[in-house]
């Protein structure tokens, strides 16, 4: 093939090969050329009118000038693009402009159809909702800070503890509305049933005749009784209003019901993220290297922040990768022997789960006994503690044990998250297995044991002689262990954490050694919030108030735990993933919730209500008011709501949501087979197969043999290389 003399004698200005002078040869520059490649688009995430990275400002004036001049005619041009925004390439801020822009501009022209105007300005409304439901987000600055200092796991509790305060506010308003103030209109409720009352039932007054001192008013205030017994914080205090009674039952329905909404909508939104982390299509690193860093942060804070919650998450990856190839290379014999310790010391944790609950249920049944001998009638202080007897028993098991969870988890050869769940099993298993321990010693001395023929229940259905309002009875204990829980939490904060850290501050020797420093124990504390949530779930029906009670104890606990967390703990030397967190967080939560839903429902549905106090007094059971306020309602509504309990509705709606379902599954299935085949095409045309396993391999395919394309676009691949390599390792 011949050569052709024009393209040497313009191209080539000498002999040797050497490129001549740009005003000799002539023609558009290189800089001009690579602007019109498809690969410079992705240049221009500065924005529309921003000249591109990797354009040289060492060139001459003139040809600047016309790069700059091309640019803006590209620019313009792409303005002008009938194309959606969407296609742009452009960043997200520019975008959201530019179709702003144009949804003005067709406003004033008139243009595109009616219903495409209604439906842009629904859904310009909708993100203008959500990101002004976004700014209204409590403590967020907070929380970015926690999880960029102290991990993603530590910043999920503080998100979970926001999350709880959320349902309390919620529930709170909601009894305000429909409790406090049906009760408010309906006029001044009565007061309790004297000495006179003639009831089979025997008689209830809870007020204290004569001086009251200021021990017994501290002792009333401590244990609900006295003053607090008939007030609006038990359920004993509400009147006997048909109205009341339906509004009292429908709030306690519709609180479960948004929790559970809440409460799953938190659960798959966390699932999302932890499929992805589990599935290994997100832990060949290099989604962290060139996807989780935000590229509209501003300042040295936000980037040191970010820098360090990345580094957090290498740091998880690299550990459990480890683990893992510790446990592929084992032998035989060393399986055998790891899971022989596993189950020992699974058995030994059963032994102290037992020996806890029977203490427990024995703190419980000896407080009645206790608090009739003369010894504790006549001394306040023993009083109270024998009062307090199953609250403090629940809260030193809950206290000893942990620890020791915590020492034998990491003798079982798991990774670091499964951990964490174990932990958390074992610990979550430990609170509420207490507290259904105490919910049931309390059953067995409503029911007499269960026993409906037995000499106290016969005539009421209840033990009336001890419990003349056994509803209140069980909203105090509920109360008891939420106060005692909150002066634990504050006891332990001022007189152990605080006093460690300037300990180990001020005695920089072998005492200050032996204190150590402080970590925040995100297992032991997401289990405290669950069990304070679970105690109030249990407690709400009884006590109306204590969702409120419990919004200002999870405000000063937030701040409480912020302080000490800044001030006391140092980061965790081994975290932990975040995603297991999102995800398991709310599943234990709603464990708690399905737990505290069996003894309410019980008590509604199979327990005589007390005849002497409450809303539902005379009737056989606290549901019996549903059913007789249904009588009450025009033919129609009774027929449409008896319809809703037949077979003839409740078959059809099984079979329309079995067709849904398997649909769902199918639909699931097939989009799951589409993936495999996109991720088996992907690792077909994938460069550098071998290094993709790395995150320096991933790094070493930037600024490599990649960067045949583009010159600028070679040029920022090394960019974000010397990037990322400055920030791990900083």
């Amino acid at each position: 093939m011949e050569e052709n003399p024009t393209l040497d004698s313009t191209a080539w200005g000498s002999s040797n090969g050497w490129l001549a002078p740009r005003e000799a040869r002539g023609g558009r520059s290189l800089s001009s050329v690579l602007n019109e490649l498809p690969s410079a688009a992705t240049l221009r995430y500065r924005g529309p009118g921003v000249l591109p990275w990797g354009t040289p400002e060492e060139e001459e004036e003139e040809d600047g000038g016309r790069s700059r001049q091309a640019f803006a005619e590209a620019t313009q041009m792409e303005l002008q693009d009938p194309h959606p925004s969407r296609e742009l390439p452009w960043p997200m801020q520019a975008r959201r402009a530019h179709r702003q822009s144009h949804a003005r501009d067709q406003l004033v022209h008139g243009s595109g159809p009616r219903m495409d105007q209604l439906a842009r300005l629904l859904w310009r409304s909708k993100e203008k909702t959500k990101e002004g439901l976004q700014r209204l987000q409590p403590w967020a600055w907070t929380l970015k800070r926690i999880g960029g200092q102290f991990g993603a796991g530590t910043e999920s509790y503080f998100s979970l503890l926001r999350f709880l305060l959320l349902l309390n506010v919620l529930a709170s308003v909601l009894m305000a509305c429909m409790t406090l103030l049906p009760t408010w209109l309906e006029g001044a409720p009565p007061g309790p049933p004297g000495l006179n009352t003639s009831s089979p039932c025997g008689f209830y007054d809870p007020h204290s005749q004569g001086l009251v001192t200021f021990d017994t008013q501290l002792f009333n205030l401590l244990s609900g009784e006295g003053y607090l017994e008939w007030s609006p914080l038990f359920y004993g205090f509400y009147p006997p209003c048909p109205h009341l009674a339906v509004t009292y039952l429908c709030w306690a329905f519709a609180v479960g019901l948004l929790c559970l909404l809440f409460i799953l909508h938190r659960s798959v939104s966390g699932l999302k993220q932890t499929l992805l982390a589990e599935s290994g299509a997100l832990t060949s690193y290099s989604h962290r290297v060139f996807s989780a860093w935000d590229f509209g942060l501003c300042g040295d804070v936000h980037v040191r922040l970010r820098q360090r919650i990345i580094l957090y998450e290498l740091q998880v990856e690299l550990e459990e990768t480890m683990v893992r190839r510790q446990a592929a290379v084992r032998t035989l014999g060393q399986q055998a022997r790891v899971w022989s310790v596993r189950v020992l010391l699974n058995l030994l944790v059963f032994a102290l789960l037992g020996a806890a609950f029977y203490g427990v249920y024995w703190a419980t049944e000896s407080t009645v006994e206790l608090q009739e001998t003369p010894l504790v009638q006549e001394t306040p202080l023993l009083k109270l503690g024998v009062n307090y007897l199953p609250s403090i028993f629940i809260a030193g098991v809950n206290f000893v044990l942990p620890p020791v969870f915590k020492l034998i988890a990491p003798l079982e050869g798991y990774t670091r998250s499964r951990q964490i769940v174990l932990i958390l099993l074992r610990t979550l298993f430990l609170r509420l297995a207490s507290l259904v321990v105490l919910l049931f010693s309390l059953w067995n001395q409503i029911t007499c044991g269960g026993d409906a023929e037995a000499e106290d229940c016969k005539t009421c259905g209840y033990n009336y002689k001890e419990l003349p309002c056994w509803e209140t009875l069980v909203g105090q204990e509920m109360y008891k262990l939420l106060l005692f829980d909150l002066l634990t939490g504050l006891a332990v904060a001022l007189l152990i954490q605080f006093p460690r850290k300037l300990l180990c501050g001020l005695c920089p020797g072998a005492l200050g050694r032996l204190a150590g420093t402080q970590e925040f124990q995100v297992p032991d504390e997401v289990l405290g919030l669950i069990y304070a949530q679970t105690v109030v779930w249990v407690g709400s029906f009884f006590c109306p108030l204590l969702p409120l009670l419990n919004t200002v104890k999870f405000l000063l606990l937030f701040y409480l735990k912020k302080l000490t967390l800044f001030f006391t703990c140092s980061p965790a030397a081994r975290t932990f993933r975040a995603s297991t967190a999102n995800f398991f967080f709310p599943l234990v939560l709603l464990l708690g919730l399905a737990i505290s839903s069996v003894p309410l429902l019980y008590s509604i549905f199979l327990i005589p209500p007390s005849k002497l106090c409450g809303p539902f007094r005379g009737q056989s059971s606290i549901w019996a008011q549903i059913p007789e306020s249904i009588s009450s309602l025009p033919e129609t509504a009774q027929n449409f709501l008896f319809f809703l309990g037949t077979q003839a509705f409740a078959v059809p709606l099984l079979l329309i949501s079995s067709i849904l379902m398997a649909y769902t599954v199918a639909l699931a299935n097939s989009y799951g087979r589409l993936i495999s085949q996109l991720k088996r095409q992907r690792e077909t045309v994938s460069p550098g197969g071998s290094l993709r396993g790395t995150p320096w391999g991933t790094l070493k395919g930037i600024g490599g043999e990649g960067c045949l394309t583009s010159t600028s676009l070679c040029l920022r691949r090394r960019r974000i290389k010397s990037f990322w390599h400055g920030a791990l390792w900083r």
